[in-house]
């Protein structure tokens, strides 16, 4: 593997964990002496990192991890309501019901087990995972998965730095399966307004979580545009 490369690897990895945060500076001669790499590959990885978005110019600053604000929150979950429901009606069209109904059933069984306050996040967000998969084969459109792979970059950094509600995960656990049901019953407009149900609640637990984590610097809140 090519030394930009991993530099890549790495530095995307300490962004998504949060080991870099939100606004912290990229500073060239210390990732290139922490990785052990020359400053070319650093400069290579650092290119990639913003046209992933994951990374901003800041005038005076150089290159900064790229900040988390609700304001932009607020235009992911624009974009993302319309993608997220163009594939799950697409998805109800095209599916294996048999497929969405399995998955369904597991969603069932993970909320009654988020809501014993017995579950394990990671097995959750890798079922999350599973359904996102199975919507993106189902849906079968190369043009939205290309987008989708972006934006859920994004958000996949707002869930690591949201404060995790047991509550909220139990409830999310049902929409999921509810999603999967509608999908599985191959009915477009169900599966259209399961979802739309879903992204409003995760919106307003991102909200929340943001409000709590104001104080120390990880979200940017904004007044909704």
């Amino acid at each position: 593997m090519r030394a930009s490369d991993l530099a890549y690897q790495s530095l995307r990895s300490d962004i998504m964990e949060g080991t870099l945060s939100p606004g912290s500076v990229i500073v060239e001669v210390e990732q290139s002496e922490r990785l052990g790499v020359s400053r070319t590959p650093i400069r290579e990885a650092i290119s990639r990192l913003l046209s992933d978005g994951l990374a901003e110019p800041a005038p005076g600053r150089g290159v900064i991890v790229a900040p988390i604000s609700l304001e932009n929150v607020y235009s992911l979950f624009e974009l993302r309501v319309s993608l997220d429901c163009t594939a799950a009606a697409l998805a109800a069209g095209r599916g294996d019901a048999t497929r969405f109904m399995r998955l369904a059933e597991r969603f069932k069984q993970a909320a009654a087990i988020l809501a014993a306050g017995q579950g394990n996040i990671a097995e959750y967000y890798a079922l999350v995972d599973e359904l996102d998969t199975a919507i993106d084969a189902a849906a079968a459109n190369r043009y939205l998965y290309q987008v989708q792979l972006t934006l859920r970059t994004q958000l996949t950094r707002i869930r690591k730095l949201s404060k995790t509600n047991p509550v909220r995960l139990a409830q999310a656990a049902d929409e999921h399966a509810q999603i999967a049901r509608c999908i599985a019953s191959q009915d477009a407009q169900l599966a259209e307004a399961a979802t739309r149900l879903h992204l409003a609640n995760a919106l307003f637990a991102i909200e929340e979580a943001a409000a709590s984590q104001e104080q120390h610097g990880l979200f940017e809140v904004a007044a909704h545009p």
